[in-house]
């Protein structure tokens, strides 16, 4: 195979990937492989919790178990089908490739179901909202304010660009589906049991560290890249760029308050502040100034700030692997 053409395999499979993610989204009618990595998860933890019994040591243990196990499972039928695909025929390993990179990523996805929570509030149906939003957000939602709704809309989109949009497109410019995989495995983990409650309070230790460690890069990354963003969809950047340097870090996650941060100034608005979970009050800092109260209309552009973050970020990362590849040819 031309090393050109080896060369450019992956990065070409991941803007591709990204065009399609953009056109597609995730149609309802298909498997999103997400899922058969939560049925993972869900299928070791049961089986180890058994295994191990109960009690703080052993929890921790048979979280490290099941981090491990889902990782490797993950990463073995992944990279065993990849391998396959590409032994066979060079342009099936690189059509399957491309079609992972695809539905690893979230633009659309994540543009769709927040515009459902807008598209409630500007009909005035507020308990509509309310269930339209608590499906992309963790928070109680039944006594949220249409402010509440669409602040909690604005939140999810800043949160999600990073782990859902940017931290995926760092990982596929390493290693392809392949390297996506790897971080789907252990974000999909930390979103299931990487909670601090009852249940998941030792078991899930684990998955929440390597979550941490594995979005510490492209969280940063991904707050720097909506900067120029907000300047190229014409938002505060300058704004954006001072709450970034200030509140980034005003998150008990080290991850979590960098892009949120970013929106926040370039949209004018003030985010985060404390919520709701499983009917106990979280107090948490705020972000941004309240130059103006949020509103609905900020939902769409959060998508678009989003949108741009995403393509910026593409951008960047594929010269990057491009330089790289040529480099160290």
């Amino acid at each position: 195979m031309n090393s050109i053409v080896l060369m450019l395999r992956i990065p070409v499979a991941v803007v591709l990937g990204f065009l399609i993610d953009l056109i597609v989204g995730d149609p309802r009618w298909m498997y999103h492989p997400v899922q058969a990595i939560g049925k993972c998860i869900e299928w070791y933890e049961k089986g180890l919790r058994k295994l191990f019994g109960n009690g703080k040591g052993r929890e921790r243990a048979a979280g490290i178990c099941c981090a491990l196990l889902v990782i490797v499972t993950t990463l073995a039928v992944t990279g065993g089908l990849l391998y396959l695909c590409y032994h066979l025929n060079f342009w099936l390993g690189f059509a399957l490739d491309t079609f992972w990179c695809y539905q690893l990523l979230a633009v659309r996805s994540l543009r769709t179901e927040s515009m459902k929570v807008y598209k409630q509030l500007i009909k005035k149906d507020l308990p509509a909202a309310r269930y339209a939003v608590s499906m992309i957000v963790g928070r109680d939602t039944e006594n949220l304010t249409e402010e509440g709704v669409a602040k909690a809309a604005v939140e999810t989109v800043a949160e999600s660009t990073s782990d859902g949009i940017v931290a995926p497109l760092f990982f596929m410019l390493i290693g392809g589906a392949f390297g996506a995989y790897f971080y789907k495995a252990i974000n999909t983990m930390d979103s299931m049991i990487g909670y601090k409650n009852d249940r998941y309070m030792y078991f899930g230790t684990a998955a929440a560290i390597m979550d941490d460690i594995v979005n510490f890069i492209p969280a940063r990354f991904a707050g720097l890249c909506m900067i120029p963003a907000a300047w190229l969809t014409g938002f505060d950047a300058k704004n954006a760029w001072r709450m970034f340097l200030r509140d980034r870090k005003k998150h008990a996650s080290p991850n979590s308050a960098h892009t949120e941060a970013a929106m926040a100034g370039a949209l004018q608005v003030q985010l985060a502040g404390d919520a709701w979970y499983f009917g106990k009050l979280k107090k948490k800092q705020t972000l941004g100034d309240p130059i103006r109260p949020v509103e609905a209309e900020d939902i769409p552009r959060a998508n678009r700030l989003m949108t741009a973050t995403a393509v910026v970020s593409m951008v960047i990362l594929v010269l990057i692997r491009l330089l790289a590849a040529y480099l160290c040819r």
